[in-house]
């Protein structure tokens, strides 16, 4: 295996008369001859906090890492690192595995890529705020492979308040959605989320969600959203979440970070990127995660301008079906609607948009195409197109991909010291299958290994130590989890083992859900969740509760 260039020899541990092959896992039998639970044995470890790798044995037990350096003792499990790279578990900022760990508590597609941390709620908690830690306690009681922690948004506060209105709240009804949050962030919730492409989410105006990040704010919590446009009008949406965040009182989280708009490639970014740093200077805590793909994924009604979306879904079906308004639809689709960030213009059209799940069985055949090719099949208009597979949807939110940002804007990102790796992905109902949402996307299976495979090992864009730093020591600097994130003695030992030379991701747009190679093993608080690639059956996974929580 090739040798980092920053990596230097600190230690070599070398146990007599032991003979390993090269990573491997083996068990003793005796429970009395042994020191430690675990003992990862000549590694090159990379802390997590950026610092270059040493080679060293590290020892686990109760969870916790314990030693670090040349451990003599034995452990009830030994495994051979020779050769491999041993870094903390890897955190999923931006995740969206919620609504998917009551139904399959293994996550399979999340622990094979490396995550052992997952954060959870752009789209809020998968119950009421008062039902949170009914939530927390079920996940405990069935089991969880990795830790699980979440936001809680604004928009389910709206809801329960406002219902799909577009319109503000009053002074008592605010008071009330004041009083939901506090209720999530008592039981849980790490802070308050926004996702302001969406309606009802849409509807809500800056001084209503400053408002309500000062409760976020009064109990330790983050404000983290999906900005209000992602194009164009890129840098008048990270201004507004700098003035919320400094406005409310508390740090704010970009996610997602993207210049979704073809014009703007190779300026937008870095200017958005620029007015992060100047918030920064003057002391607003603000910062970004991100995926490594170009192409965006969420549903087909987001082609649709949110006024229409007024009264929820069975409002918009009906707009759909009148033939004036999908005429005035069509005429917004070119020249803009107040309140609607434009996805059709910020994917260069109708051609790079393209259906992954229809969610009818009669329009199952044209997934994979775009909305442009199938349009011209059908001798439609693409925006009639688009707007029927909406209203004919049976199952769910009709999903489709987006192709919107370059590569060089990536790599901006990438570049930018306070950016982290969030996915935007969630856990698969069954091994190989799509995440819950239904979104096909070769994020849900290859994120986190495409980060090393491809910005470090091909392109150089970031070192090895700091690709890691951005995956373990700085979310969880970011979510304020004081026990994770580095290889340290006392921490929770999430670790991942993996192959620099072999690590690959193999998911693409045409098969999303293959897991990647050369990750070999990966702990969770000091169990073994994932052996040679496969699953070991463990739930070793924690709650990651928010700084509000109280018992």
């Amino acid at each position: 295996m090739r040798r980092h260039r920053r990596c230097f020899l600190s230690c070599i541990a070398v146990v007599a008369g032991l003979v390993f092959a090269a990573a491997t896992c083996a068990q003793t039998t005796a429970p009395e001859q042994y020191d430690y639970d675990i003992v990862i044995r000549g590694g090159r470890v990379l802390d997590g906090a950026g610092n270059p790798c040493i080679f060293a044995d590290v020892a686990i037990k109760d969870g916790h890492f314990v030693r670090l350096g040349q451990v003599q003792g034995r452990g009830r499990t030994e495994i051979d690192a020779h050769g491999r790279w041993v870094s903390p578990g890897w955190i999923d900022m931006m995740d969206q595995s919620g609504i998917a760990l009551p139904k399959n508590g293994l996550a399979e597609n999340k622990l094979m890529e490396g995550v052992t941390s997952a954060i959870g709620g752009e789209g809020g908690t998968p119950v009421p705020a008062e039902q949170l830690r009914d939530f927390w306690a079920g996940l405990l009681n069935t089991g969880i492979s990795l830790n699980f922690g979440s936001y809680f948004s604004e928009t389910q506060a709206r809801i329960a308040v406002l219902g799909y209105d577009a319109r503000q709240p009053t002074p008592d009804e605010l008071a009330k959605m004041k009083a939901i949050l506090e209720t999530a962030m008592q039981n849980g919730a790490m802070g308050m989320t926004t996702a302001l492409i969406y309606p009802p989410s849409s509807y809500a105006t800056t001084p209503e969600l400053i408002e309500m990040a000062k409760v976020a704010a009064k109990y330790g919590g983050i404000y983290a959203s999906h900005m209000r446009g992602e194009g164009k009008e890129l840098v008048q949406s990270v201004d507004e979440l700098i003035e919320i965040a400094e406005k409310g009182g508390l740090p704010g989280e970009v996610f997602h970070f993207k210049a979704a708009y073809s014009p703007g490639w190779g300026k937008l970014m870095q200017e958005a990127g620029q007015h992060i740093d100047a918030a920064r200077s003057r002391g607003v805590d603000v910062a970004a995660d991100l995926y490594v793909y170009t192409a965006g994924g969420t549903g087909l009604e987001a082609t649709i301008p949110s006024w229409a979306h007024e009264g929820g879904n069975e409002a918009l079906i009906q707009r759909l079906a009148d033939p004036e308004i999908r005429a005035r639809l069509k005429r917004e689709i070119v020249t803009g609607s107040p309140g609607w960030w434009n996805i059709i213009e910020a994917s260069g059209g109708w051609q790079n948009v393209i259906l992954v799940n229809a969610q009818n069985p009669d329009n199952a055949k044209f997934q994979g195409r775009s909305i442009a090719d199938i349009a011209r099949e059908l001798s439609k208009d693409p925006a009639d197109t688009a707007f029927d597979f909406v209203a004919q949807a049976k199952t769910g939110r009709v999903l489709a991909i987006y192709h919107m940002m370059s590569e060089q804007d990536i790599v901006t990102a990438l570049k930018f010291p306070w950016t982290s790796i969030g996915s935007d992905a969630g856990t698969a109902l069954t091994p190989g299958g799509d995440d819950a949402l239904g979104l096909a996307h070769p994020r849900s299976y290859g994120n986190f290994p495409r980060v090393i495979a491809r910005y470090v090992r091909e392109t150089h864009t970031l070192t090895l130590e700091d690709a890691i730093r951005k995956m373990t020591s700085w979310p969880a600097t970011r979510m304020r989890i004081a026990d994770r994130g580095l290889i340290r003695e006392g921490m929770w030992a999430d670790a991942v083992v993996f192959d620099y030379d072999k690590i690959q991701d193999r998911s693409t747009y045409e098969h999303p859900d293959v897991t990647p190679d050369g990750i070999d093993f990966v702990l969770v608080n000091g169990q073994v969740v994932i052996d040679h690639g496969k699953h070991t059956g463990a739930r070793p996974g924690k709650v990651l509760y928010g700084p509000g929580f109280r018992k």
